[in-house]
């Protein structure tokens, strides 16, 4: 029996099984079956590398604007939680799967993911080769694609899928931003997650001293928990929230997001950190830092096909300890082209050389392009949060 004849026994008996098709915008085709939401999407197709953590992954904003494909074979085995999400809802625009598990299995469970992506209109296909759609991204970069339950027919499809925005030269942080500012300690999202952290908020957790503004450019929850963590009261802004309003509630530290596409786009963000600069001890995260490097007046550059996934191996240059990472981006910095004696590059990329961690050689900012958080991923990089809190400890 063919491997893909056998995939199709995992299915219940009498499962519908819809069609689904992905086109790219090079021209191929892959012919699956539909999970999840009926419907068409488009977007950049990415691969990500981790084994587990799919909730983390399809609720994370900075996936705004992109399919992603899950290199693992089987996804959806111990099911959706209340616990595991990183932002309100599903933020991915479409999702690849090998196979999707039809069983979930696991005593947090409260919903199956085919269940959770049709409740949340996010369209899925599986039973495709993704070891070869993984390949292609690898060797052709990124591409633009579309997932089609509706229209079937090839040649509209690839024409769908060349016409797509993608990512390059797109806000799409203005999507993912809230929309007023709210305090994380006490918000309900918070209180969702306290269950998640029981352990961790007996044991760890300090007693807030350090007020923190942070700017949302797409901010997952992880990344708040583990501020508070750390001693944190967490102020959320909206991404173009003005930064004289924030500086008249005189926080200890200021916070750069996570969040999606192109950080050249978000010009407003880049000028509100120009103002910033010098005022407060920042800390940046992903888009954060990126944003943080074109704001110290460097250029960023788009990568081939990113970096999606929980096992990208960083050094620390001055320590030379490597961390085991946790990253989602398609951009990076330039560290090059920001002026001399501004910065100095704290951590790289042993895959690739590209700038994982950079700080200011003056003043008390530092940034990172990975995720310390762990939503999902190892948890190496958990330090920085102690970082950024004895940072605001020595600046007060």
């Amino acid at each position: 029996m063919g491997q893909n004849q056998a995939l199709f026994l995992y299915l219940p008996a009498g499962k519908d099984t819809m069609k689904a098709f992905l086109a790219l915008e090079d021209g191929s085709i892959f012919k699956g079956r539909s999970f999840g939401a009926e419907g068409e999407k488009s977007g950049e197709v990415v691969f990500n590398t981790s084994l587990t953590g799919y909730q983390e992954i399809l609720t994370d904003p900075s996936y705004k604007g992109q399919i992603v494909t899950m290199t693992y074979p089987l996804i959806g085995n111990y099911g959706i939680n209340e616990e595991d999400v990183e932002s309100q809802k599903p933020q991915a625009e479409a999702f690849i799967v090998r196979e999707n598990s039809p069983i979930a299995s696991n005593f947090r469970s409260t919903l199956k993911l085919d269940d959770y992506l049709a409740k949340h209109k996010i369209v899925g296909i599986e039973g495709i080769d993704t070891r070869m759609l993984t390949r292609k991204l690898r060797n052709k970069g990124s591409l633009k694609g579309i997932i089609s339950t509706i229209d079937l027919d090839e040649k509209s499809l690839v024409k769908k899928a060349k016409a797509c925005q993608g990512v390059e030269g797109v806000d799409l942080v203005k999507v993912v931003t809230c929309k007023e500012p709210y305090v994380w300690n006490t918000s309900k999202y918070a209180e969702t997650l306290n269950s998640k952290y029981e352990n961790l908020n007996k044991s760890e957790i300090r007693k807030s001293k350090f007020k923190v503004a942070a700017y949302d450019y797409g901010i997952k929850f992880s990344i708040l928990q583990n501020l508070v963590r750390v001693g944190c009261e967490v102020t959320i802004y909206p991404a173009d929230y003005p930064v004289e309003k924030i500086l008249k509630t005189d926080p200890d530290g200021i916070f750069l997001s996570n969040g999606p596409a192109d950080p050249a786009a978000v010009t407003y963000a880049i000028e509100n950190i120009k103002k910033l600069i010098g005022k407060k001890p920042i800390f940046g995260i992903c888009l954060g830092h990126q944003l943080l490097g074109l704001a110290l007046g460097g250029k960023t550059y788009k990568l081939k096909f990113g970096h999606h996934g929980g096992n990208q191996p960083v050094i620390d240059l001055k320590t030379k300890k490597v961390a085991i990472t946790a990253q989602n981006h398609g951009f990076a910095v330039d560290i090059d082209s920001i002026p001399k004696g501004t910065v100095e590059l704290t951590h790289i990329n042993l895959n690739d050389k590209t700038v994982e961690g950079m700080k200011h050689l003056l003043l008390p900012i530092f940034s990172v392009q990975y995720h310390p958080e762990a939503g999902p991923g190892p948890h190496d990089a958990h330090y920085l949060f102690n970082d950024f809190a004895e940072l605001m400890k020595n600046n007060a």
